[in-house]
């Protein structure tokens, strides 16, 4: 089962409800490495501010086209935020755009020569805008709280992660999965097929593990996320009005020495039109990240921005751009 946790208390200041919840985070990210979470402030996850972010999908071709990133639209000069459009012959099948945290920090200078610095092409949409700076800011905030969290979980200070997060290099995605047409399985539509529950579903999402910190994945009400257990069942995750999932990435599981997992997810379909919207919390580009004294196996420490390149220059939607940003290495203390 997916544990549903309401984190309220964390945002209320220290207690035996904080203690509470500390645990029961804590044991889903370490048992299960997912969750589903209620009790967030200000009505941040209804479906009127849902509504006004993924208006952006109803825009013109052309307009999409202007957002679109190099590696599909050679004339426009984003390479690493922007729009990604729909891939045949992928067990990916998804249509969205990437924006960076230029949406809340528009002044946040940026480096010709690293590809993650670069400022997120926006369309002329007041409200859509506003809907997502608001978003965002929530959204950082509660990422925040469960940093606290998790560290008061492993028995570390709670500001332990913080200084990591000093420039947060977060995305906020949003995304729309559409029926597949017999066209998007390209020569074998056989290797897109799974079976659950008895019944046919076709992929949408390539199983996998995030690279980072933490997800958090807000729904729109049709079912098709999944996680896959320890045993390798598939369990679905529940898209619940005013929830959002949880899962952990590979950057924290490695962190805290698998104290933590990143458990591997995948979407699933039938022919219903989907969408979601995941914040990925992610810790500053140039943030190097070092083993944890008495947590774990002893690695090598690591340049943050080096290991998201690395990682995320493998999805479908970045294809074709490695080569256009080289490792920085290990510059700045480690944390």
């Amino acid at each position: 089962m997916i544990p549903e946790i309401d984190i309220a208390p964390l945002f209320a200041g220290a207690g035996a409800a904080r203690d509470a919840v500390d645990k029961q985070i804590q044991q889903a990210a370490s048992e299960v490495g997912f969750m589903t979470i209620t009790g967030l402030p200000n009505d941040v996850l209804s479906a009127r501010t849902r509504r006004r972010m993924l208006s952006i999908f109803d825009l013109a071709d052309a307009d999409k086209r202007a957002l679109t990133r190099q590696n599909f639209a050679p004339e426009n000069s984003n390479v690493y935020r922007g729009w990604f459009p729909l891939q045949d012959g992928h067990p990916t099948y998804k249509e969205g755009i990437d924006i960076g945290a230029d949406l809340v920090h528009p002044d946040r200078p940026t480096d010709p020569s690293d590809p993650l610095t670069e400022h997120t092409p926006m369309p002329d949409l007041p409200d859509w805008r506003a809907a997502c700076e608001g978003y965002y800011k929530e959204m950082s905030q509660t990422g925040q709280v469960l940093l606290r969290s998790l560290a008061r979980g492993l028995g570390l200070p709670e500001t332990r992660f913080e200084a990591a997060f000093a420039q947060e290099s977060s995305t906020l995605r949003l995304i729309h999965y559409p029926p597949r047409s017999e066209q998007s399985f390209g020569a074998d539509r056989a290797a897109f097929e799974v079976t659950h529950d008895a019944k046919p579903y076709y992929l949408l999402g390539a199983a996998h593990a995030d690279s980072g910190f933490v997800t958090l994945l807000a729904q729109d009400g049709v079912e098709g996320l999944q996680a896959q257990m320890r045993d390798g069942t598939w369990i679905s995750v529940a898209p619940r009005e005013g929830s959002l999932a949880v899962n952990f990435g590979k950057l924290l599981e490695r962190w805290t020495g698998g104290a933590i997992r990143a458990t591997v997810h995948r979407v699933i379909g039938q022919g219903t039109r989907r969408f979601s919207v995941p914040f990925f919390f992610e810790p500053s580009i140039d943030a190097v990240i070092a083993p944890i004294e008495g947590i774990g196996t002893p690695f090598e420490p690591i340049n943050y921005g080096d290991h998201l390149w690395e990682a995320t220059t493998r999805f479908v939607e970045q294809k074709g751009i490695a080569h256009l940003r080289q490792p920085r290495g290990i510059k700045t203390a480690t944390l």
